[in-house]
């Protein structure tokens, strides 16, 4: 326990250290978000594949983080400001990553273990790209349960960190709870479109599947 402790003061403090520098300057903010997006993709690529092609995961999670982000700073609900971009960017490429690592995942387990099914599929006509869909459309509802099940009991089950971190700053409860809003909807729109763009990615082929794909 005095280990784990020890080792999450050090790793706070350095992360305080970072993040304290890189607020200074837009440069420094834009490049800590790129890293930020590196680690995730790379995370989410050893998931999915053992396959280099898994890097493309950066596409689903740029796609899913890169609109919402925007949204919300030229809708005016986030400043344009380091000290806001880098928490709200920090919390939707998480959240993407996540989705991205789940749905792959899934996809990639489906094509190995349906195989029968899949091969039914392309015997009846679907084209391999269809039949990858068609196969693995249900299961793809499970990559979105955890942001689901955390939009769903928000101030039942817990208070998010949203929520908490407005009222710690002195916000009202009120400020909290639409900060809190934004950032599950958010959340829930960039895992959405995250695992739409991963399952995409796999069904054309772009993302290779490592245990062999059957060819018409």
């Amino acid at each position: 326990m005095l280990t784990a402790s020890a080792r999450a003061t050090v790793q706070l403090a350095a992360v305080s250290l970072v993040i304290t520098a890189v607020l200074t300057a837009w440069s420094l903010t834009a490049a800590f978000v790129t890293v930020m997006v590196l680690v995730a993709a790379a995370t989410s690529a050893r998931r999915i594949t053992r396959h280099r092609t898994g890097l493309w995961a950066a596409a689903a999670i740029i796609a899913g983080v890169l609109p919402v982000l925007s949204l919300v700073v030229a809708a005016g609900t986030v400043p344009l400001a380091t000290v806001a971009i880098v928490p709200v960017a920090g919390i939707l490429i998480g959240g993407a990553m996540t989705a991205t690592s789940l749905a792959g995942r899934r996809v990639m387990d489906d094509l190995t273990h349906r195989r029968g099914e899949y091969e039914a599929l392309l015997a009846l006509g679907f084209t391999d790209p269809d039949a990858v869909r068609e196969l693995c459309r249900p299961s793809l509802r499970h990559a979105l349960i955890p942001a689901l099940d955390q939009t769903r009991t928000v101030g039942l089950v817990s208070l998010p960190g949203a929520f908490v971190g407005v009222l710690l700053g002195g916000g009202g409860p009120v400020q909290a709870g639409a900060t809190q809003l934004l950032v599950l909807i958010g959340l829930l729109a960039t895992e959405t479109v995250a695992v739409i763009v991963i399952t995409e990615l796999i069904a054309r082929n772009i993302i290779q599947h490592s245990g062999g794909r059957i060819k018409n």
